[in-house]
């Protein structure tokens, strides 16, 4: 068991910079930043660069965006600094030369010249021998002289680790408890690739013990790894850090990891996200999402799913983070967002939130008119993008009316909704108050005048002033719109209703 305490925590978040953030490390930070939260310990942002060929020179810049738009914020790291900085691996390549030269020196690794083609080869056999596919150790065995004749004749080289050839390793997991591997099964893993950049496995080693990092959580796919990182802490003679392997997201399905591929639609054409930017593009709110993403894996407890950040940051338990994967169910993200919007913000913050989104799709946004809006789309909003399609005609410019055959609602023809435009048209323009409760004991009275159920009324009232079947309510509508607009665009509908009945 392990005999780290909870006591001065350091954990790390160390993504590799080589595309947008997954929603999947998200959670992982996500997790780390609670638990160092919970213990009053430091949230440290390492970038692991180590992988050149598929190094992004913008995903630095997209990790960092991620994690603010999060809200979490990190203690030592790129942008802030620290006392065991650089924080970026590709500005610590000496201290892993420095340390892999002493795995050489100590006789715990080697170096291995064997070409790509030779371990292809190597493969090929084991495959035709129904042997799992691996490294066949044969420079772990060759001599000092065999070394240096090697490295005369100027060949390339890797550094590998000599793992234990016997027996078995044991790590103690957080959540999972004891996991016993056989050594036999495990590879003699690359240190140093010949490019001279370390591999995962040494820097991550290396930074987390000269970074005093107390615990490693990390997701449950690196579970593999565990062993090679207990042997190679036990080679350098110091203290392993704490461990805890999160559970991988899944599919909404439950079927398969949520990938990059898993964008667009899974069975049952649930929509699917993979990327941060790809849910703030969306229009979910980062306070939606940071709840969402604490539930998966991990229980508030009382069979709450609705919590703040404070909250949560109070109750975090790493033991009891599920061991099991998780499936990601979208649907459940869509509803607190609802609850975010309806129940969280103010008329004021979701004001704020909004105009952007309008702006975006091209809108021009009066604030006081925005502030007259939101009351009516607050409790409707799922998303804040869905105030384009709800209310954006309140920020046109230009306004562009309804086809006529738009207008002409169930059972009804065109004459008849002329006719009963023209009725509204009348009682709008006697009315000297311009408000809800006298609109509605003037028009629902008409309704019933004309032969008409409310619906049917306002339905095409409805088309004639917002030039859409769905949209805020009618008389609110109404009003903000004012009855100069009002009448003019009842006036516009009429017109193009007579073409019909003309044509008729």
């Amino acid at each position: 068991m392990s005999t780290t305490p909870f006591s001065d925590v350091r954990v790390r978040f160390a993504p590799s910079p080589t595309g947008p953030m997954h929603i999947g490390g998200a959670r992982t930070a996500l997790f780390n930043w609670l638990f160092a939260r919970h213990n009053g310990g430091k949230f440290i942002l390492r970038i692991e660069d180590t992988d050149q060929k598929r190094f992004d020179p913008n995903a630095l810049d997209q990790i960092t965006g991620a994690l603010r738009w999060l809200g979490l914020d990190w203690d030592e790291g790129p942008e802030v600094g620290g006392p065991y900085g650089p924080y970026v691996q590709s500005e610590r390549l000496d201290l892993y030369h420095q340390w892999a030269n002493w795995l050489l020196e100590h006789d715990k690794a080697y170096k291995c010249f064997c070409t790509p083609e030779r371990l292809e080869q190597v493969n090929k056999e084991k495959e035709a021998r129904k042997e799992p596919p691996g490294y066949d150790r044969h420079c772990r065995y060759l001599s000092r002289d065999e070394v240096a004749q090697n490295e005369a004749e100027g060949k390339s080289y890797i550094v590998r680790f000599k793992m234990p050839l016997e027996g078995e390793t044991t790590v103690y997991d957080l959540i999972r408890g004891d996991v016993t591997f056989d050594n036999s099964t495990l590879q003699d893993l690359v240190l140093l690739k010949s490019d001279g950049y370390p591999t995962y496995h040494l820097a991550n080693v290396v930074d987390d013990h000269l970074m005093h990092i107390t615990h490693i959580l990390r997701a449950n796919e690196w579970l593999s790894s565990a062993p090679l990182h207990y042997q190679l802490y036990q080679a350098f003679g110091w203290p392993m850090p704490a461990i805890a392997h999160l559970p991988v997201l899944l599919n909404p399905n439950g079927k398969g990891k949520l990938s990059k591929r898993s964008t667009g639609f899974t069975e049952g054409g649930q929509k699917v996200l993979v990327l941060v930017k790809e849910f703030q593009e969306a229009g979910y709110l980062p306070e939606a999402v940071v709840n969402f993403l604490t539930n998966v894996g991990w229980s508030f407890g009382d069979e709450r799913e609705v919590f703040t950040v404070e909250e949560s940051i109070e109750r975090f338990d790493i033991t009891k983070v599920q061991a099991a994967n998780s499936a990601f169910p979208m649907e459940k993200l869509d509803w607190l967002n609802g609850v975010y919007i309806r129940e969280k913000l103010s008329p004021e913050e979701l004001a704020a939130r909004l105009k952007p989104v309008l702006e975006r799709h091209g809108l021009t946004v009066d604030d006081d008119l925005l502030r007259h809006v939101v009351p009516l789309v607050q409790i409707r909003l799922k998303s804040p993008e869905d105030i384009v399609e709800l209310a954006g005609f309140f920020f046109r410019d230009d306004f562009t009316p309804a086809p006529p055959q738009e207008l002409i609602q169930k059972k009804m023809d065109a004459a008849q909704t002329r006719a009963a435009l023209e009725r509204t048209y009348e009682k709008l323009a006697a009315m000297d108050e311009f408000e809800h409760d006298r609109m509605d004991a003037e028009l629902r009275p008409l309704a019933e005048e004309l032969g008409l159920s409310a619906g049917q009324l306002f339905g095409a009232l409805r088309v004639a002033i917002t030039a859409q079947a769905v949209a805020t309510p009618l008389f609110e509508t109404m009003m903000i719109l004012g009855k100069e607009t009002t009448l003019a665009r009842i006036k516009q509908a009429i017109d193009s209703l007579n073409i019909l009945v003309n044509e008729a």
